[in-house]
C-alpha cells in the first residue's frame, strides 16, 4: 500500500500521509509518494485547493530514526534524502493552489516543518509539535529556519528550534502558527468547510497571492509594491475577475446601491 494517498472531489484534494502504524514517520518511500500526490494535486484542473493530513494518531512523527543508518550511508544518501525532504516544501509552498494543514496528535520535526508550510492549519486539540533535531545533533529543514523568525521574531525562533520546546494546540494558536483549534471529532469537517470556501474563490487571485507570499516578494516594501502591482495587472486582465465584478454590479444594482 503507498505511504501517501490521494482523493479528488468537489475541486478539493485531499492527501493523506499513510503510515499510522509508524506515526507518519519520514521515510524514503513516504517521500516519493508524499512528492508524487501532492504534484498531482497541484497540477490537477479540478482541484482548486488541498487539504494535507495524516492517517493514524499523528500527523506525521519526523524523520524514520530506523532509516537513518541507510540515510547516513553516504555524502549521496544524505544528499538525497535531504533533497527530497525540502521538495515537499516546495510542492506545499511553491505550487499553485492553497494547502489547508488538517493536523492532530504529533508534528514533529519534518512534520511540524510542513504544518508550517501549509497556508492554513486546523489543527486538533491533542496536538503537539516540537523540534527535536538539534537535540539529536541535527538540522532542521522545511524553509523554517526563514518561516518561523519572520512569524515570531529571532528570539523565540531560536527558542522553539534550539531547544525543542513542546507546543500545544492552544499556545500554537497563540503564536499564531494556526488557524483554528477543534476537537478531534471536528478536525476533517473544519478543514474541509475552510478549503470549501477557498475553493470558491477566483483561482487566479488566490494564485497570485500564494506566489507574492512564497516568493519572498513581500520581505521589502518595495518587492511587495511590485508584485502587488504585477498581480494587480493580471487580475484586471482575467476574464473571471471581470464576470466577478459584474455579478457584484448586478447584486448592488439590486439592492440600491
Amino acid at each position: 500500500m503507498s505511504d501517501a494517498l490521494l482523493s479528488i472531489e468537489h475541486g478539493i484534494a485531499v492527501v493523506t500521509l499513510n503510515r499510522p502504524r509508524r506515526l507518519n514517520a519520514i521515510g524514503g518511500t513516504l517521500l516519493a509518494d508524499l512528492h508524487d500526490h501532492l504534484a498531482r494535486a497541484q497540477a490537477e484542473p479540478e482541484a482548486r485547493v488541498i487539504v494535507l493530513t495524516g492517517a493514524g494518531r499523528a500527523f506525521c512523527a519526523g524523520d524514520d530514526l530506523q532509516e537513518f543508518p541507510s540515510q547516513a550511508a553516504s555524502a549521496r544518501s544524505a544528499a538525497d534524502t535531504c533533497a527530497a525532504i525540502q521538495r515537499i516544501t516546495r510542492d506545499i509552498m511553491c505550487g499553485p493552489k492553497p494547502v489547508v494543514g488538517a493536523v492532530a496528535g504529533y508534528a514533529v520535526g519534518g512534520g511540524f516543518e510542513w504544518m508550517l508550510n501549509c497556508d492554513l492549519v486546523v489543527a486538533a486539540d491533542d496536538l503537539i509539535c516540537f523540534f527535536p533535531e538539534m537535540a539529536l545533533g541535527h538540522f532542521v529543514t522545511g524553509g523554517v529556519t526563514h518561516l518561523l523568525p519572520r512569524a515570531l521574531g529571532h528570539q523565540r525562533a531560536m527558542e522553539l528550534m534550539l531547544l525543542g520546546e513542546r507546543l500545544g494546540a492552544p499556545a500554537l494558536r497563540d503564536l499564531g502558527l494556526v488557524n483554528r483549534v477543534v476537537p478531534p471529532a471536528d478536525l476533517m469537517p473544519v478543514a474541509l468547510d475552510l478549503a470549501r470556501r477557498v475553493a470558491a474563490l477566483a483561482p487566479g487571485a488566490v494564485a497570485r497571492l500564494k506566489a507574492a507570499l512564497a516568493g519572498g516578494a513581500a520581505a521589502t516594501l518595495e518587492g511587495a509594491l511590485v508584485a502587488e502591482q504585477a498581480a494587480a495587472e493580471a487580475c484586471f486582465a482575467d476574464p473571471e475577475t471581470a464576470r466577478r465584478v459584474a455579478a457584484r454590479r448586478r447584486e448592488l444594482g439590486a439592492a440600491g446601491q
